[in-house]
């Protein structure tokens, strides 16, 4: 997707390619924990939705230029989530094809910090795997 036009629409979990006219010289994203952007490239980011809402990205060029200005709104994907309340108590999961438990802001507290130590033990095991590659092993 070119950087020109309307929102920019992402899905949470999901990345997408920005491209710039010009290289960027400075990125600044409003809200990091709505959206992430990444540099590929002079001219090319990568944003990456975090969890559902809505946000900014602003990249201008070296000399102070605004190349981008533009709403970032990160939705949840169609589909496939079920709900489960017990209660006031939420719990969510994902079911497409098979049931997975997502990080689901909102959920209950106990719910979602299990899974969210789950998740940090899966990134911990990839970096260090990443890292172990990368040192020549």
């Amino acid at each position: 997707m070119h950087a020109s036009g309307r929102d920019i629409e992402v899905l949470m979990d999901q990345a997408m390619m920005v491209r710039l006219e010009r290289p960027a010289a400075e990125i600044v994203i409003g809200n990091p924990s709505i959206a992430d952007v990444a540099v590929q490239s002079s001219n090319t980011l990568v944003l990456t939705g975090k969890s559902f809402g809505e946000t900014n990205l602003i990249v201008t060029d070296r000399d102070g230029k605004v190349l981008v200005n533009r709403r970032i709104v990160v939705q949840e994907p169609d589909g496939g989530f079920v709900t489960v309340y017990r209660g006031v108590s939420r719990e969510t999961v994902h079911c497409a094809p098979n049931c997975e438990t997502p990080l689901v802001i909102g959920d209950n507290a106990t719910y979602f910090d299990t899974i969210a130590k789950e998740v940090r033990v899966k990134q911990g095991i990839g970096q260090s795997s990443a890292e172990g590659e990368a040192g020549g092993e």
